[in-house]
């Protein structure tokens, strides 16, 4: 996919290649300025990056995107729901679990209880909103633990967890056996990770995966990086109400610079679906669509700057490892 188009200019890593040697005769820098140190950890099989779809609601959202991961020959590793387990129901959850195991795709499912669907205010104020997925009060922190054991019992394996306080709790009950040892505790985006020494304090507390502020720049997560060796979790593409960054040409900058990293992808200009319910059943499964849509655009991209970044193996609808699956791998 890189190389020279016929009868044409170069493309590919050749285009970029001429795109910044006369950007530079022109007197022009090619590179906003300062260090960015490329990433030499990786995933335990090897791979630099893997792709998260976020908002994954439910069931039938997660079959519309092994589905539309298959038309588009999408890798998909990881799917993140926000809505919470506790507005699933036990069948709903073993469904998406058992989906997960025969795909090979990590569930992560969000811890139910949160500031933001509580009596309080503070987190539905415009100053406040930071708070949004706290937890409010021992009660709720109780509460909040609840949800995470009886999501075990179903079989999640991998939870978002929003509270500094809660991720405390999980990691260390996690340690003495009173969790799966292999249980996942991604921290969420409503818990603000924002610099080095925040990073390594959840990571300290337990956290498997660590999912970042929409808005850092490349060089604010390379110091990030350099201060924890667990997978970061990047959105190319945000939601509105985080944002709305869209930042698919800095795909393979993020894959450089992040390793190992989960690259996701939601989509600007779509309805809000938390907490989401068969009200809202065909926006949930037509983003859900979408956002596989969106990966293969930004996977796109990397492929033809750095065509040589690596993933993990995707699946078929048999189960079976996929080569046309996994883009650069």
């Amino acid at each position: 996919m890189t190389g020279t188009t016929a009868g044409g200019p170069p493309s590919g890593r050749a285009g970029l290649a001429a795109t910044i040697e006369r950007l530079e005769s022109l007197g022009i820098p090619a590179r906003d300025l300062g260090e960015l140190p490329s990433s030499r950890a990786r995933f335990p099989d090897g791979a630099a990056w893997r792709v998260e779809i976020p908002s994954v609601e439910g069931p039938a959202p997660l079959r519309a995107v092994l589905d539309e991961a298959c038309e588009r020959a999408v890798p998909v590793h990881r799917v993140s729901q926000g809505s919470g387990m506790m507005l699933l129901t036990a069948s709903e959850i073993r469904e998406m679990v058992e989906l997960g195991r025969e795909w090979g795709i990590e569930v992560s499912l969000f811890v139910g209880p949160r500031a933001a669907w509580d009596v309080g205010v503070q987190a539905t104020t415009p100053s406040g909103r930071v708070a949004s997925g706290a937890i409010r009060g021992a009660t709720q922190t109780v509460h909040a633990v609840e949800d995470v054991r009886r999501g075990c019992e179903l079989g999640v394996r991998s939870v978002l967890v929003a509270d500094i306080g809660l991720l405390y709790v999980l990691g260390t009950m996690r340690s003495l056996g009173d969790l799966p040892d292999d249980l996942v505790l991604k921290v969420s985006i409503s818990l603000p990770v924002c610099n080095p020494a925040a990073a390594k304090v959840v990571a300290e507390l337990g956290a498997d995966t660590i999912n970042l502020p929409v808005d850092l720049s490349l060089a604010q997560i390379a110091a990030i990086r350099a201060s924890v060796a667990v997978p970061l979790d990047v959105y190319v593409e945000a939601a509105d109400d985080f944002g709305g960054t869209v930042r698919h040409y800095e795909v393979p900058e993020l894959v450089r610079v992040a390793a190992p990293v989960h690259l996701k992808f939601a989509v600007r200009n779509a309805p809000g679906i938390y907490p989401s319910g068969g009200h809202l059943a065909a926006v949930a499964e037509a983003t859900a669509r979408e956002r596989v849509r969106r990966a293969e655009i930004g996977l796109a991209i990397l492929d033809r700057y750095d065509p040589l970044a690596s993933t993990s193996p995707a699946r078929t609808r048999s189960g079976r490892a996929a080569d046309e699956g996994a883009v650069g791998a």
